[in-house]
Parts: structure tokens; sequence; C-alpha cells
């Protein structure tokens, strides 16, 4: 797992890249704010319940949370999974927020 940061992502989303976001908070969190990731909540990644981004498993797949700290649990879950190019959003969505979202 390598880390990403805001930056990195809203500069490649901007370049019109298609990036493979995977939103791993909970659903009222998603609904409040989002940046169009997968929503596939931690607790459904540690129960292995990913058919939604199986087909993922060779590209890359950004995870990202409200801070930055589930996110790296759902990417190191993921790699134990056999993804083979998994990060981690540094410091979520409030870094988002507070970085690009201004």
């Amino acid at each position: 797992m390598t880390n990403i940061t805001p930056e990195e992502v809203k500069k490649r989303m901007d370049a019109g890249e298609t990036l493979n976001l995977v939103d791993v908070r909970e659903p009222e969190e998603n609904a409040a704010f989002n940046i169009g990731g997968i929503l596939l909540p931690l607790g459904r990644i540690q129960r292995m319940e990913t058919r939604e981004i199986d087909h993922l498993r060779d590209q890359e797949v950004i995870c990202y949370c409200r801070s930055g700290g589930r996110s790296r649990n759902a990417a190191y879950i993921l790699e134990q999974m056999g993804y083979k190019n998994v990060r981690n959003l540094v410091g979520g969505m409030l870094a988002w927020q507070d970085r690009i979202s201004k």
C-alpha cells in the first residue's frame, strides 16, 4: 500500500483520468460529502464482501475515509486479499475539504 494526497487525486481527476475510488466510510458519511467513489464500508471489507470491486484486483484502487485511518486499514486488507495496487488517501475527506474544497 502506498499513500496518495488529495492534491494528487484532484489533479488526476481534473485531467479527466478515470480513478477507482473506494469510500470505506458509512452510508451517512458518504451522503453528507463524497468525491464519487464506490461506497464499500470498512466492515464489509473486513468480512471480505468486496464483489463490487473484485474486477479491480489488478488495477489501482484508491481508498478514502474521514481522516485516513479506516482507509489505511481497508487498503491493507485489500492487499492481503490479492489486490495489486492499493493506495490510501492521506488525511481522507477532512484533508480534502480543508485543502481542495475551499
